[in-house]
């Protein structure tokens, strides 16, 4: 009991130090960090909004479980699994800043000498090609559908199917 009691007073010996009490420089929040980007759903607050957006992640897994056999999944890695769709929003403007949809795969094999399970994974970051500016609400009213996978996004030429094709 004496011996944790004497190591307890050294600790606060030690942590009230001046050298342990000196705080490191912080930067000053300036009105130049106004951009406060947030997660689209920590962002969007009305119901509809809410289900469509978790309507549309749903939508988008199914979309592309679809078109894996055909595409992406003919390759080095035929298990490619759709784990996130993420968005950041400027929570004072609206407009997304980007969305990324994040996959993963992997090769496994047994080592018939060792019975050591041999992995090779991968993992993949896609981004989707929006448009500078895109606002949530056009975002949101755009995928709202049955096949979000293939519209073309607000204010460009390009699907995140085609985002896809770029990435994986």
């Amino acid at each position: 009991m004496r011996t944790v009691l004497g190591g307890l007073s050294l600790a606060l010996v030690v942590l009230t130090s001046p050298a342990a009490t000196a705080a490191a420089p912080v930067a000053p929040v300036t009105a130049a960090s106004s951009s406060d980007y947030v997660d689209i759903s920590s962002y969007l607050t009305s119901d509809a909004d809410i289900n469509a957006w978790y309507s549309i992640t749903s939508q988008l897994r199914k979309n592309f479980d679809d078109v894996c056999g055909d595409t992406f999944c003919e390759g080095d890695y035929s298990n490619i699994e759709s784990l996130d769709y993420r968005c950041s929003v400027d929570r004072t403007t609206g407009v997304v800043g980007r969305c990324v949809w994040v996959f993963a795969a992997s090769n496994a094999d047994v080592n018939p000498q060792n019975g050591k399970i041999l992995v090779d994974s991968q993992h993949w970051r896609c981004r989707s090609p929006l448009a500078p500016k895109t606002r949530v609400a056009d975002l949101i009213a755009a995928l709202n559908v049955s096949n979000p996978i293939r519209v073309i996004l607000p204010g460009s030429s390009r699907s995140i199917y085609d985002g896809l094709v770029d990435c994986l």
